[in-house]
């Protein structure tokens, strides 16, 4: 259960007694107001509140184009128009705020992306609880030998029973120490600020993270790729979903454009002009680095 029963009972009697407003509703959306979504193993994402729908990009762009997009005849079309020319302020029209539970070493990649509103729960105050992220078996990975920042082969046997009990004894003992060094049960103990330090990189913690959906997008276009950290990629698989229920229009336009769409350099662009016209072109003719030429090839081939 990802939240306290008090927590889950404050929010059943908030659902028990709706109240009216004028202002946009995303229905879809609606149906994930409040509900905490697990992940990880003690994680979750839940929705607190939210600002717009499809309707607001629409109205939002007419305002500031006016004329200019009479072409496009139906509110898809445009925004799909907005999208793929990389027109960004009708989608920062829509905004929404997350509640999201995750390991620390998760959320230090996550805070990254800087265009957002964070408030984290804070441990100079608080005790933070005895939970920590443990990988699961088909997650224990070796490094990479060709990727820098990437998992090779899944550790197997006593190797991987041998990392899961470090992993798990190490958050333990420190842990323990933490909860001793303490200012309680009557021993001076430490400042709670200076305790936490103590904690490993994979205890949870939580914050309240508000963004706009024109940088929504932008972190679900790195963080829900299929090259991204899995324990980060599984929140941003997570949140596309929610994403997709409350701007079904500018998510699909999103997924289009954006998660299935490449981006071309002007050399890249002249390579599928010679191909096109059956010519048969190396990396050595191409005027691509190793690198480039490497990416261009696994999509074109």
């Amino acid at each position: 259960m990802p939240l306290s029963p008090e927590a889950q009972a404050e929010i059943d009697a908030a659902r028990a007694t709706p109240k009216p407003t004028l202002r946009a509703v995303s229905e879809g959306m609606e149906r994930h107001l409040y509900t905490a979504h697990p992940v990880l193993d003690h994680g979750f994402v839940r929705v607190i509140d939210y600002m717009g729908d499809d309707s607001a990009i629409v109205q939002a762009a007419r305002v500031s184009y006016g004329a200019g997009t009479k072409h496009v005849s139906n509110d898809e079309g445009l925004i799909r128009y907005l999208m793929r020319h990389w027109h960004s302020t009708p989608f920062e029209m829509c905004e929404v705020k997350f509640h999201v539970k995750l390991p620390v070493f998760v959320a230090r990649q996550w805070i990254r992306h800087r265009t957002a509103n964070v408030n984290e729960y804070s441990a100079r105050y608080s005790i933070l609880d005895r939970e920590f992220y443990i990988p699961a078996p088909e997650h224990l990975a070796a490094q990479s030998t060709v990727n820098n920042q990437g998992r090779g082969a899944v550790l197997e046997g006593e190797e991987a029973a041998r990392v899961l009990e470090m992993l798990k004894s190490d958050a333990g003992r420190a842990y323990d120490n933490y909860e001793a060094m303490l200012s309680q049960d009557g021993q001076q103990g430490l400042a709670r600020e200076l305790a936490r330090m103590n904690l490993p990189a994979n205890v949870y913690t939580q914050w309240y993270w508000k963004v706009d959906l024109h940088n929504l997008f932008h972190f679900l276009r790195l963080r829900a790729d299929a090259h991204a950290q899995y324990e980060i990629r599984v929140y941003a698989d997570l949140m596309c979903k929610l994403v997709a229920d409350w701007v079904p229009i500018a998510f699909g336009a999103f997924e289009d454009y954006r998660m299935g769409g490449v981006s071309l350099s002007a050399k890249g662009i002249e390579v599928l002009r010679r191909r096109l016209a059956g010519e048969a072109v190396t990396q050595e003719t191409s005027g691509m680095s190793k690198g480039e030429w490497r990416e261009f090839e696994g999509v074109f081939g």
